[in-house]
C-alpha cells in the first residue's frame, strides 16, 4: 500500500522526487539533479526546488549558471534565456523546447488572443509553420488549451493547463488581482440575484394573469349557461301562452255557430285582409239578408252606413 501511494504522489506531482533528492544531494549530485529537472518533461514548476538548502548555496558559488538556469525556467521566458547565454546554461534541444512552452504559458497571462508576430519574435522562430507545430504539441502536452487561427495568424487561448512559479515580490500584485477577481465574481452574483428577483416577479404577474384570464373565461361560461336556461323558460312560457290562447279559442270555437254564419264570418276575414271597400258592402248586404239571431243588430249597422259610402261614392 505504502509503495503504490508513492508511486501516485509521485505521478501527480513530478517535481516532488527533485526535492527528495535535493535534501541530500550536494556539489556534483545537486548539479546534476538541476540539469535533470530542467530537461524531464512533465515538470513544469520549480520553486519548492529553489527553496530548498542545498540548491540555494549555489547561487552565490561557482556553479551560479545552475542556479540561474533553474530560475530561468521557473520564472523567465526564452527571449531572456536568449539575452542572456553567457549567465545560464546551453539548453540541449528539448530543454529549449520546454522552455519555449513555458514563455508561451507567460504570455496566455497576459492576453487570450496572441499574434503570431509577438510569437515569432518571443520564441525565436523564423517561419509559421514552425511555430504551429510547437503550439500544437503544447495543446497536446496540457500546457495550454486553445485553438489557432490562421485567418486572422494568432493563438486564441481559452486557458492554460499549468501554472508557472510566482515570484517572491510578486505575492502582491497575485493578491491584488485575486481580491479584484473576488470583486468582480461578487457584483456578477449581485446582477444575477436581482436578474433572478425580478424573473420571479415577472413568473408571479404572468401566475396572476393566468388566473385571472382563466376566472373571466369560468364567469362568461357561467353567464352563456344562465342565458341559455332563461331563453328555454321563455320559449316554454310563450308555448304555455299558446296553448291558453288556443284553449281559448276553442273554448269560443265550441259556442254553437250556425253554418252559414260561420261562412260569411270567415269570408269577411278574407276580404277585410284584401282592403277593398266595395267587396266589403256587398259582404254586409249578404251578411244583413242572412237569417240568425245577431241579424237584426247587423242589418241596422248596414242600414246606417249605407247612405253614407254611397255619399262618398
Amino acid at each position: 500500500m505504502t509503495g503504490g501511494t508513492s508511486t501516485e504522489k509521485s505521478t501527480s506531482n513530478p517535481l516532488e522526487q527533485f526535492v527528495l533528492l535535493a535534501k541530500t544531494a550536494k556539489g556534483a549530485a545537486a548539479l546534476e539533479l538541476i540539469r535533470q529537472a530542467v530537461e524531464t518533461p512533465g515538470v513544469h514548476v520549480f520553486g519548492e526546488l529553489l527553496d530548498m538548502p542545498n540548491i540555494k548555496e549555489l547561487e552565490s558559488g561557482p556553479y551560479v549558471q545552475y542556479w540561474n538556469t533553474l530560475n530561468l525556467f521557473a520564472y523567465g521566458t526564452y527571449k531572456q534565456y536568449l539575452e542572456n547565454k553567457d549567465k545560464v546554461l546551453e539548453l540541449t534541444p528539448t530543454q529549449k523546447k520546454k522552455l519555449q512552452h513555458l514563455t508561451i504559458v507567460t504570455l496566455a497571462t497576459k492576453s487570450k488572443c496572441i499574434p503570431y508576430s509577438v510569437l515569432l519574435e518571443e520564441l525565436d522562430i523564423k517561419n509559421v509553420r514552425d511555430l504551429e507545430d510547437l503550439i500544437i504539441e503544447a495543446i497536446y502536452a496540457d500546457i495550454i488549451h486553445g485553438k489557432l487561427d490562421q485567418k486572422n495568424s494568432q493563438l486564441e487561448v481559452d486557458y492554460a493547463g499549468l501554472g508557472r512559479d510566482v515570484r517572491p515580490g510578486d505575492a502582491g500584485v497575485v493578491a491584488e488581482t485575486l481580491s479584484a477577481w473576488g470583486e468582480a465574481c461578487d457584483a456578477v452574483l449581485a446582477c444575477i440575484e436581482e436578474q433572478v428577483t425580478r424573473a420571479n416577479v415577472e413568473k408571479q404577474k404572468a401566475t396572476y394573469h393566468k388566473e385571472r384570464i382563466q376566472r373571466d373565461i369560468a364567469n362568461i361560461k357561467k353567464s352563456l349557461a344562465a342565458q341559455a336556461g332563461g331563453g328555454g323558460v321563455q320559449e316554454a312560457d310563450v308555448a304555455g301562452g299558446s296553448s291558453s290562447a288556443g284553449g281559448s279559442e276553442s273554448g269560443r270555437e265550441a259556442l254553437p255557430v250556425l253554418p252559414d254564419l260561420k261562412k260569411k264570418q270567415q269570408k269577411m276575414k278574407c276580404l277585410r285582409g284584401s282592403g277593398s271597400t266595395d267587396t266589403f258592402l256587398g259582404s254586409t248586404a249578404a251578411f244583413s239578408g242572412s237569417t240568425t239571431p245577431f241579424s237584426g243588430s247587423s242589418t241596422s249597422r248596414t242600414e246606417v252606413d249605407r247612405p253614407s259610402v254611397k255619399k262618398l261614392g
